[in-house]
Order: C-alpha cells, then structure tokens, then sequence
C-alpha cells in the first residue's frame, strides 16, 4: 500500500509542476505578446516625436531667418527716421511758413501724400485720394500750382 501511496504521491507532485510549467508558459507568452504591443505603440510614438522635432527644427530655422530679415528692414527704418530727423532739424519751418506759406503747404501736401502712397504700395492697394494718373515721385502737393525743381521732393516752386 505504500507503494500506491508513494505513486499517487509522485504523480501528484509531476501533475503540480506540469500544471505550474504550463502556468509559467502561458503568462509568460501573454507578457511578451502586451510587451510587443507596448513595443509597438512606443515605435509609433518615437517616430512621430521624432518628426515633431524635425518641424520644430525647421519651424526655428525659418523663424531665425524671418527675425533676420525683421531686424535689417527695422535698422533701415531707424536710419530712415534717423535721416528724417536731421533734415527736420536743418529745416526753419515757421521762417518758411512766414515767408511763403502756399509753397511749404504744397512741400508738406506732397511729402506727406508721397509717404502714404510708399506706406500703401507696400501693404495694400492704394485708396483712391492717393492713386495718379501719371507715374510722378510724389513731389506733387494738393496745390496744383507747385512743381518740383529737384529731386528732393521737400522742395518745390510756385509758378
């Protein structure tokens, strides 16, 4: 009897560790299959991160450009305004205004409608009080009795 004791025994304790073996196997086999998926999902996931990156790279680049190209047309404006001011300066507009008021109208009113029309040519269509008929440099006032002797445009004649 201790023979079929020590059988059931042993074939209890070979079922035990087959059963554990094929438990083993079986988890084991489920975790590599949800670790491929993962796997899987994360290639996706570098793969578009990494052309994120990429754009972003680009996108900077294209920035840094633009900032370029932003702060040279900006120092020209500053020399621009530069300019502008010192020509203010070196000009006596009350004596000019006193002596003769109906040429410095037609200088401001030319100045100032050549300013506008340069402003709109770049940004837009021009509107209609600012558009010629003839292709002029702007020296022309509202006072249709000055024309231009040089080619400053501040300065004008009366006829």
């Amino acid at each position: 009897m201790v023979k079929v004791y020590a059988l059931v025994v042993v074939v209890a304790l070979l079922g035990g560790v087959g059963y554990a073996a094929k438990s083993y196997y079986t988890s084991t086999q489920q975790k590599i299959q949800t670790l491929s998926e993962n796997n899987a999902k994360l290639e996706v996931a570098i793969e578009q991160s990494e052309k994120s990156v990429n754009l972003l790279k680009d996108e900077a680049a294209k920035n840094a450009e633009l900032s370029k190209n932003l702060q040279e047309k900006l120092q020209k404006a500053e020399a621009y305004g530069d300019n502008l001011r010192n020509r203010l300066r070196k000009l006596d507009l009350l004596a000019d205004a006193i002596s003769n008021a109906e040429n410095l109208e037609g200088r401001m009113n030319g100045a100032t409608a050549k300013l506008w029309r340069e402003i709109m040519g770049e940004t837009s269509d021009l509107p209609f009080w600012l558009q010629q008929n003839n292709a002029g440099t702007g020296s022309e006032g509202s006072d249709k009795n000055t024309k231009s002797d040089s080619p400053d445009s501040s300065k004008t004649k009366t006829n």
